[in-house]
């Protein structure tokens, strides 16, 4: 996946002190240059007319920017961003400094001003994917949202199979997908997986770090070459394929066409950071993979699948698909055949407590909408088979149940350990989708 490329502006008017506000440019310039995450086209010179706005947009264009970064050094002319705009086309991040303190004259900055100005031109003018900042250092946040954007942009994604049967409602309109995120699936079929080829050595890895970390007991011998097996061959199949991330038709067929379920060999492979979806859901698959890019550590999906109204919790849980690393180290992690005649192999166990994200990038009606929630992990007996966690929400929980059951959010959430909600935020005011939260 790209790293976004953003183009940086300053706008000044000479009336005011433009010197200063130079100043504080470079200070912003040299911070820039030490992020990693994206790369940046900057304008070193202050832009004060309209043939600089003009200029620097022709450079900018050249350059195929995915954002644009434009601070208010000073006030300045309203048409300014409004001709970057004209010919860029991209997201804007407008960028107010703070005024500097006073020195018995009149206001030495009047940046906030100038930026309400380029906000409302960009608004009245039917742009509203603009975000704005006011300080002297970068907004991370947005800039994990623009990530996110390129991540889209760049992603190979694949669709294994199809959807798990009955499951229309995490079925794509894939071109409605493109419309939308950028991303274009590839489809391969089930027999071409299993078929994949894989060598000994990083089967036999596998093996190992299953024997490491789950308590085998509950299945053969065979069972666990399987999962061996298929964990090495999907590793192999997305390093052939270079997919960043893949959904895969688990059930019903699966565990019959290969001899054993994939939930066990998912969760070894999410613990090393592999993207995997179950039961076909591609959009899951993409929620998991922005929160990758946002810098979680190793998302999953989960089920809305028990609620307690009287103790206000909810438990999220799904078959034992969750990666490994996330285990609580209280409970004793399993391989568990609970399903399938014996071929239904499972991770089991507790997930660790903590704050939590929970986000659904999710479509209906040829709209996008995004759900988001906050909540907390808190301890729990091992009482079930599969991975899971009890949680508390900010929101009652029966209120969180009814906006996902009134606004009809697909059944599988991505879930990440610590707040990742406001880049999410910032990635639906850009793309123009619904907030449900």
């Amino acid at each position: 996946m790209k790293k976004p490329l953003i183009g940086v502006v300053c706008l000044a008017r000479k009336t005011f002190d433009f010197r200063a506000a130079n100043e504080i440019y470079s200070k912003i310039r040299n911070q820039l240059n030490d992020i990693s995450v994206a790369d940046f086209v900057i304008i070193d010179s202050l832009i004060f007319e309209t043939e600089d706005a003009c200029g620097a947009a022709q450079t900018l264009s050249a350059k195929n920017i995915d954002a644009l970064i434009c601070i208010s050094g000073t006030f300045h002319l309203g048409n300014l961003l409004l001709e970057l705009n004209k010919v860029l086309l991209k997201p804007v991040f407008l960028w107010g400094l703070p005024e500097l303190p006073h020195d018995g004259g009149k206001i030495r900055l009047n940046s906030i001003c100038g930026l309400n100005l380029n906000a409302s031109n960009l608004y009245k003018a039917g742009v509203q994917n603009y975000n704005y900042h006011i300080g002297n250092e970068m907004d991370t946040d947005w800039l994990k949202a623009i990530c996110i954007c390129a991540a889209f942009n760049s992603a190979r994604v694949g669709l294994i199979g199809y959807r798990a049967s009955g499951f229309y409602n995490i079925g794509v309109d894939e071109l409605n997908l493109y419309k939308n995120t950028g991303i274009l699936t590839e489809h391969y079929e089930l027999q071409e997986l299993y078929d994949s080829e894989s060598d000994n050595e990083r089967m036999n890895e596998k093996k190992l770090g299953l024997k490491s970390i789950f308590d085998t007991n509950d299945i053969n011998e065979t069972q666990l070459e399987l999962v061996s097996n298929l964990a090495a061959r999907i590793d192999t199949f997305m390093d052939k394929h270079k997919t960043d991330a893949i959904a895969i038709r688990c059930w019903p067929e699966f565990a019959a066409g290969f001899g054993i379920s994939p939930c066990a060999a998912m969760s070894l492979l999410q613990a090393d950071g592999r993207i995997i979806a179950c039961e076909g859901d591609i959009e899951g698959a993409l929620t998991m993979l922005a929160h990758k890019v946002c810098g979680a550590v190793t998302p999953f999906l989960a089920d809305f699948s028990q609620i307690n109204m009287e103790e206000n919790y909810a438990l999220l849980w799904h078959c034992g698909a969750a990666p490994c690393n996330l285990r609580d180290n209280l409970c004793v992690p399993t391989l568990d055949t609970y399903f399938a005649g014996g071929k239904g192999v499972t991770a089991g166990f507790v997930m660790k407590r903590g704050e939590i994200s929970i986000a659904r990038i999710d479509s209906a009606n040829h709209k996008y909408r995004l759900f988001l929630q906050k909540a907390t992990s808190v301890p729990m007996e091992k009482e079930l088979k599969g991975t899971y966690m009890k949680v508390i929400f900010e929101q009652p929980v029966a209120e969180v149940l009814d906006k996902i059951v009134k606004n009809g959010i697909a059944h599988h959430v991505s879930v990440v350990y610590g707040d990742h909600s406001r880049p999410f935020e910032i990635l639906a005011h850009i793309k123009g989708w619904e907030i449900i939260c």
